[in-house]
């Protein structure tokens, strides 16, 4: 018999996980500012990969039963460590003193948004097309920022193997769910 990892218990690694990312951060960079830089940067890693799994969540919660509990904890687990992301990254930009430029940002704070308000609202939303966006947009805010680093446009990262392949996979999850979406869309209406 195999028995569910409860929501505390992801909580808590995830935490725990961040709590790691800083601890090597810490004890692997001389300069505080770099500390956040790169606990920001694999902190993104982390949510990066969380937002796949909630998205694959989604899309399984979707085609099964359309109950979206499990999907719920994902989602606010995953809220909850954006937000340590974004102290990390607030903390990065105020030490090396980066300049913040409201344009550039703007789409990134609805995303900040809209990550910690959905799992409040899940629950809510009768609609498909309102988890789409979610979804999409989060993604798309994701994606744009790899492809900044890979335009080598993101002052204070260089560019990595990394984010050419993280940039290939949000476009592979985007095409495939997207296209399945499409395809069974009749079948979602009713959502």
């Amino acid at each position: 018999m195999q028995k569910k990892i409860t929501f505390n218990t992801l909580l808590f690694l995830g935490i725990f996980t961040e709590l790691l990312i800083f601890l090597f951060s810490y004890l692997y960079k001389e300069n505080f500012g770099d500390v956040f830089r790169y606990s920001a940067r694999y902190s993104g890693r982390l949510s990066l990969i969380i937002y796949l799994y909630c998205f694959y969540v989604f899309y399984i919660s979707l085609i099964r039963n359309k109950n979206f509990n499990k999907l719920k904890e994902i989602v606010l687990i995953f809220g909850i460590l954006h937000v340590i992301h974004f102290g990390y990254l607030a903390m990065s930009v105020y030490l090396n003193e980066l300049p913040i430029i409201p344009v550039k940002i703007t789409g990134g704070a609805i995303a900040y948004m809209m990550i910690i308000i959905y799992p409040f609202i899940i629950n809510k939303i009768n609609r498909i097309n309102y988890h789409l966006v979610y979804f999409y947009y989060v993604g798309i805010v994701f994606l744009v920022t790899y492809l900044a680093r890979i335009r080598g446009d993101f002052e204070g990262a260089d560019q990595e193997k990394f984010h050419v392949i993280a940039f290939i996979i949000l476009i592979i999850v985007f095409l495939k769910f997207g296209f399945d979406f499409f395809k069974n869309r009749n079948k979602f209406n009713s959502l």
